[in-house]
């Protein structure tokens, strides 16, 4: 067991509030990290921090070995690969920069990783723009790989495979969870119920205490509303009498120091507060045109080339009514293609002449603009201000965030806010191109809820393999020019 990295107080601030802090935090050897928290927790920031990109002020960092960067697809930049084998086998046919698919340039930079011989890799969610047999060869890779990890992936099934440890950075500090994804889970559900029942304890404790208290104070003002009464007869009664107000006022001292006990155990209760659940959407379906035909969009027999390349040969495929389906094939396969097929009424592709399409593009999360949160829900939209709020409120978004303008929102908040128009727009068929991609986990979760109770038609193309395991009632893969269903 050998200390990688050892890092004290590393603490961040950015527009007046705390990124990170965090006072010591140490990989080992052995650490297989994932790195989970909401966008914009500061999970990229402290990779950066680990590896000396980025030197806050006061931050001690000791690092005992050589470690290789997959930095996010817009930070790639490209250099001699040593191990051109690995980069065949990860699909990548020409590393010429600037001619690249999204893809590869991920493909490449990861086998720019693994081709080092370094202590440990650091990871900026490795798995976007990688197909299923691109996430497949890379936790096949990660799994042999005997140095150390720290990855941030919204990727589930990815950590589930490759990660032995969950960072989860929230607030600015670092809570540490034995086992993979599915193990932080459990645990997480634990705490819940834990910290539920210690709630539902401590809530009947000061329940008794404060009724016991008001008790005592109704007795105390019965006592004074007799002593009253006495005060007011006449002032020459027996010394005997006067010596029974005074054992009064000793009654009456007695219980209001018995409230002022309870008052205290009370406060020494404290406050516990109920760890919220999983954050899910509930969406109110639009009053979209009703859809009587069994299958809303079909094709038969479809072709598509580009110059000399055959995308589709006399490709069929059919998507039934209410069905949740997804589309997978390899990077380049014409996913994207067909949507837009789709979307164009090309020959041979058959659409319900009352669907409403609402589309969900891959690249959303470039979009870019000085128009207001609210402003931009509104348009199109059939909903009420406070059932936007509600929705946006679901996918995590504050008051305060409503307020802003569009331009200063982060990519991800971007795709959760067109995720969420186009849910609360009159639709009855969405074409959803990889939606989860750069979605924080309890967003990626949340969407998976949506997406299954949606109660119109569904097509979406996506790697996550959760989110199809969870979600598709059906799933096509394009092969060899062919839409087949899987």
């Amino acid at each position: 067991m050998a200390l990688l990295i050892k890092a004290k107080d590393v603490y961040v601030e950015y527009t007046g509030r705390d990124i990170l802090n965090i006072d010591e935090l140490e990989i080992y050897d052995y650490d297989r990290i994932g790195l989970i928290g909401e966008n914009g927790a500061g999970k990229s920031t402290l990779l950066k921090v680990l590896l000396g990109h980025i030197t806050p002020p006061g931050c001690k960092i000791n690092r005992l070995g050589r470690f290789a960067y997959i930095p996010q697809l817009d930070e790639v930049i490209l250099q001699e690969i040593k191990d051109y084998a690995l980069v065949s086998k990860l699909g990548v046919e020409q590393i010429e920069t600037g001619t690249m698919s999204g893809g590869e340039e991920t493909r490449l930079k990861i086998a720019r990783a693994l081709s080092e011989q370094v202590h440990g890799i650091f990871a900026d969610e490795p798995t976007c723009h990688l197909d299923r047999e691109g996430i497949d060869f890379l936790i096949g890779q990660l799994i042999y790989f005997s140095g150390a990890l720290l990855i941030i992936s919204h990727d589930r099934y990815f950590l589930d495979q490759v990660v032995n440890k969950i960072w989860e950075l929230k607030d600015g500090k670092i809570t540490e969870y034995w086992g993979n994804y599915s193990d932080y889970l459990n645990q997480k559900e634990e705490e819940r119920q834990s910290q539920a029942a210690k709630y539902c304890q401590i809530a009947a404790e000061r329940e008794r205490l404060e009724q016991a208290a008001e008790e005592k104070r109704k007795q105390a003002r019965k006592i004074e509303q007799k002593a009253k009464g006495s005060a007011r007869k006449n002032s020459s009664q027996s010394s005997g009498r006067l010596g029974h107000q005074k054992t009064m006022g000793s009654k009456q001292k007695t219980l209001y120091n018995a409230v002022k006990s309870m008052e205290h155990r009370i406060a020494a209760l404290g406050d516990v507060e109920v760890l919220e659940n999983m954050r899910t959407i509930r969406f109110r379906q639009s009053k979209a045109l009703a859809l009587h035909n069994p299958y809303p969009i079909t094709a038969a027999e479809i072709s598509k080339r580009f110059g000399s390349k055959v995308l589709f040969e006399k490709a069929s495929f059919s998507i039934p009514l209410g069905a949740k389906v997804a589309l997978t094939g390899g990077n380049g396969t014409g996913k994207t293609t067909l949507f837009q097929m789709i979307l164009n009424h090309e020959k041979g592709i058959s659409i319900s002449p009352k669907a409403e399409i609402g589309y969900f593009a891959q690249n959303g999360y470039k979009y870019s603009g000085n128009q207001g949160v609210m402003e931009f829900m509104q348009e199109e939209c059939d909903y009420q201000v406070h059932e936007i709020r509600a929705v946006m409120a679901s996918l995590g978004f504050s008051a305060n965030d409503i307020r802003k303008a569009l331009s200063v929102l982060s990519g991800g908040e971007i795709i959760k806010l067109q995720l969420a128009k186009m849910l609360l727009g009159r639709y009855n068929i969405l074409l959803m191109d990889e939606p989860s991609n750069f979605l924080d986990l309890p967003s990626v979760e949340a969407l998976e809820t949506l997406m299954k109770n949606y109660e119109g038609t569904i097509l979406f193309i996506s790697h996550d393999k959760r989110l199809l395991d969870n979600v598709a009632d059906l799933v096509y893969e394009i092969q060899q020019g062919q839409i087949v269903q899987i």
